[in-house]
C-alpha cells in the first residue's frame, strides 16, 4: 500500500480470513501448479508495471492488505493521470437560459483498492444551474474551480483525486445568439454616437474660443481671412485678386464702431 492510500478500515473493507474452504481451494491450487511445473509458472506469472497497481480478488473478497498470492480474479488499475469527457448537459441558468455545457475532467487514482473509475456528471449542472449566462460565458476558471472542489470532495474516499476540470464548449440557442449580437451591436452604435457628440461639444468648444480671441483682436481676423483665401486658391488652383481696400475694410469698419 502506497502512503497516499487509505487503511482498509477507513474504505469499508474488511480483511477476512480464506476460512476452511479457502485454504483447502489454496492448497488445491498450490499443488496443481507444483504437479504442472514448469508450464504452470509462464501461465500463473502476471508482471505489474511501476505506474499499474493489482486489486486481488480472493474467493470474491478484496484482499485489503497485499495484492499477492493466488487469486481467482484480479484487476490492474492505471494510476497515471488520465481523462474523463463529460457528456453535454441541458442547464437552466439562474437567470432562465437553456444552455448545453459539457466539459472534462483530469483525474489520477491514488487507491487502487477504492477506486470508482465514475465521475458524477450531475455536479457540472449543480454548480452551472446557480450560475447566470453571462457569469458562465466570463468566469470559466472560476466555475471549473468550484466543479473540482465538489469531485475532491465527492472521491476523495474513493481513491481518486481530481487534478483538473475544464468546461470545453458552452452553447446557447440560435434565437439568444440573435439577440446577443443584436445587443452588441446596439451598443457599438450608441459608444460610436457618445465618441461623435463628444467629438462635437470638444470642437464647437475649441471654435468658441478661437472666435473670442480673433473678436478680440481685428488684425488677427483679417489675417485669418487672408490664410482662407490663400488656402481657397491652393486648393482650387486659382487666383484670388484682392485690394487693399478689401483687406483693411474690416479694420476701418472695427475703428468705426
Amino acid at each position: 500500500m502506497s502512503a497516499t492510500e487509505l487503511p482498509p478500515h477507513l474504505l469499508g473493507i474488511k480483511s477476512k480470513g480464506l476460512g476452511v474452504c479457502g485454504w483447502i481451494l489454496f492448497s488445491f491450487s498450490f499443488l496443481s501448479m507444483v504437479i504442472t511445473f514448469p508450464i504452470s509458472i509462464w501461465m500463473c506469472l502476471k508482471i505489474i508495471k511501476e505506474y499499474e497497481r493489482a486489486v486481488v480478488f480472493r474467493l470474491g473478497r478484496i484482499q485489503a492488505d497485499k495484492a499477492k498470492g493466488p487469486p481467482d480474479v484480479f484487476v490492474k488499475v492505471d494510476l497515471r493521470t488520465v481523462t474523463c469527457n463529460i457528456a453535454p448537459q441541458e442547464i437552466l441558468t439562474r437567470d432562465s437560459v437553456t444552455t448545453q455545457v459539457d466539459g472534462m475532467v483530469y483525474y489520477r487514482i491514488y487507491s487502487a483498492v477504492s477506486a470508482v473509475a465514475n465521475v458524477n456528471d450531475t455536479t457540472l449542472r449543480n454548480v452551472l444551474g446557480t450560475q447566470t449566462l453571462s457569469q458562465i460565458l466570463a468566469g470559466r476558471e472560476e466555475m471549473a474551480h468550484s466543479i473540482q472542489t465538489l469531485l475532491d470532495d465527492a472521491t476523495k474516499l474513493r481513491g481518486i483525486q481530481v487534478a483538473q476540470v475544464e468546461t470545453k464548449d458552452v452553447r446557447i440557442p440560435g434565437q439568444l445568439q440573435t439577440s446577443m449580437v443584436a445587443e452588441a451591436e446596439a451598443t457599438r452604435e450608441a459608444r460610436a454616437r457618445v465618441l461623435a457628440a463628444e467629438g462635437e461639444m470638444n470642437a464647437s468648444k475649441a471654435l468658441k474660443s478661437a472666435s473670442m480671441v480673433l473678436a478680440e483682436s481685428p488684425i488677427a481676423l483679417q489675417l485669418r481671412y487672408l490664410q482662407t483665401l490663400t488656402t481657397v486658391a491652393t486648393e482650387k488652383n486659382s487666383t484670388i485678386v484682392s485690394s487693399a481696400h478689401e483687406c483693411t475694410r474690416g479694420h476701418w469698419w472695427h475703428q468705426l464702431q
